[in-house]
């Protein structure tokens, strides 16, 4: 270890900065930020530098450096463009054991300043030791995605509660133990999600109550269309916390790998008259795992919301006072539309998008299609592979051209996503010949007809 990493608390100690450039005003800002007196040595300075000093009560000294700027001071850092001025800098701080930094220049270091991730008062400190500093950027942007902003609430609701905790358990391991269960179960998710009287309260009551601190909860998460990628923070988070993860046939496996290793996994798919564990069986599994005191994951592609059902999963949760918290996910139509190239919305082709079941029931699709005959409105069927032959014919005995464009986007975001385009009149033949496989997505409307022209993801284009 080239250096020691520490924290050092520079508040209202009179810091001293030699140089007034970029360099130096970007490291005034982050000395500020920690509550420094700042004094400023150079004969010019930035003119973000001088406001920044004269809203925190610093002072700019309109001189060339000389060893005399070093009284009083507690921390120095040099950030001149000279090497002679910087190198003389570190010679007369090391000579009164002041603790200094020439940046962009470890061997002139007594310390150095790491790259930060702040969730105050939570802050993360990164450094390669000046070895790498384009490694250490791309690592604090790692973390900065891994972390949510809401983690800074966390340690503030910890540090506010800290006495009450301490009191009721005296003992450091029972304490700690009591910590690491809370701020990783349903009170930090209570935090997190900015629920913090509740959090306090189940905080409180779990002191009481030894069996409280086991109470499960249930995350319906939206894992979007494919994409790993395309997942929330909070969702990936969420999943990697779960003790059981309940998914379908729309979930990606890259997905579902990011839970747990250990976390137990239960498919519920259904699929078109073939369901794995029929829906109220789902709901009713949700409670159950709940109460074993289990953090439950219902990962659903899509969103839970649109066409996913997460309504009635939650009716029974509520009614069975178990926490649980929606999180949304890319729908498959805003994604398969991106990833295809397609606008839903275009000021010259469709003021209105709809959103409709296209699954069949008893046979038979029953929609009012005279609704569905504006040129102008975007037509979006879910669940619609299977009924696509009758929606077709449908709309056109409605009213709608046969050469009205549609669309069908297989595994949309995926590298095996393919569109195949084509109207009403000759769409149920392309995918009689194409043989596309679920999950789809049926697009209809003029803005297919911009997908020629704005596809820009994969190469499985298909049309007639």
């Amino acid at each position: 270890m080239e250096f020691l990493p520490i924290s050092l608390r520079v508040r209202d100690a009179r810091v001293l900065l030699v140089g007034g450039g970029q360099v130096a005003t970007r490291k005034a800002r982050l000395l500020v930020q920690a509550g420094a007196r700042l004094t400023v040595v150079a004969p010019a300075i930035e003119e973000e530098l001088e406001a920044l000093l004269a809203s925190s009560g610093g002072t700019w000294h309109n001189v060339q450096y000389s060893a005399g700027a070093l009284a009083g001071a507690v921390l120095v850092v040099a950030a001149t463009p000279l090497r002679q001025v910087n190198q003389q800098v570190y010679q007369d701080a090391s000579a009164q054991r002041l603790p200094v930094n020439v940046v962009d220049a470890p061997d002139l270091c007594s310390f150095i300043f790491p790259a930060i991730v702040e969730r105050t008062p939570l802050t993360i400190a990164i450094s390669s030791g000046g070895a790498s500093p384009v490694l250490v950027r791309q690592l604090r942007r790692k973390i900065e995605a891994m972390v949510p902003a809401a983690y800074g609430r966390l340690a503030l609701f910890a540090g506010r509660l800290r006495g009450a905790v301490k009191q009721a358990l005296p003992a450091a391991g029972a304490r700690r133990l009591f910590w690491e269960q809370s701020a990783d179960g349903t009170v930090g998710e209570l935090v997190l999600a900015g629920r913090e009287a509740q959090a306090e309260a189940l905080l409180r009551q779990q002191l009481q109550e030894t069996d409280a601190l086991h109470r499960g909860e249930v995350y319906l998460l939206g894992a979007g269309p494919g994409d790993p990628d395309l997942m929330t923070f909070k969702a990936q988070r969420l999943l990697q916390s779960a003790d059981v993860v309940l998914y379908d046939r729309l979930v990606a496996p890259a997905i579902l790998d990011m839970a747990r290793r250990d976390a137990e996994r239960i498919y519920v798919g259904k699929a078109r008259a073939e369901h794995a564990v029929p829906q109220g069986d789902i709901n009713q599994l949700l409670v159950t795992l709940a109460r074993q005191g289990k953090r439950v994951v219902r990962l659903k592609g899509g969103d839970p919301f649109i066409f996913g059902r997460g309504g009635e999963e939650i009716e029974l949760l509520a009614a069975n006072d178990i926490p649980f918290q929606v999180i949304p996910g890319i729908t498959a139509a805003s994604a398969a539309a991106c990833y295809g190239g397609i606008p839903l919305t275009h000021r010259d082709y469709a003021r209105s998008v709809r959103f409709v079941a296209g699954h069949l029931k008893d046979g038979t699709l029953t929609h009012d299609w005279e609704s569905f005959q504006s040129e102008f409105e975007t037509l979006v069927f879910y669940m619609g592979l299977a009924g696509l032959p009758t929606i077709c014919e449908q709309l056109q005995r409605h009213g709608r051209s046969g050469d009205t464009p549609i669309a069908l986007v297989e595994r949309a975001t995926t590298p095996e996503q393919r569109v195949l385009t084509g109207t009403l009149a000759t769409m149920a033949q392309i995918v009689r010949d194409a043989q596309p496989r679920a999950p789809t997505l049926i697009i209809v409307g003029n803005v297919v007809r911009l997908h020629a022209r704005l596809a820009w993801f994969g190469e499985g284009s298909r049309g007639n």
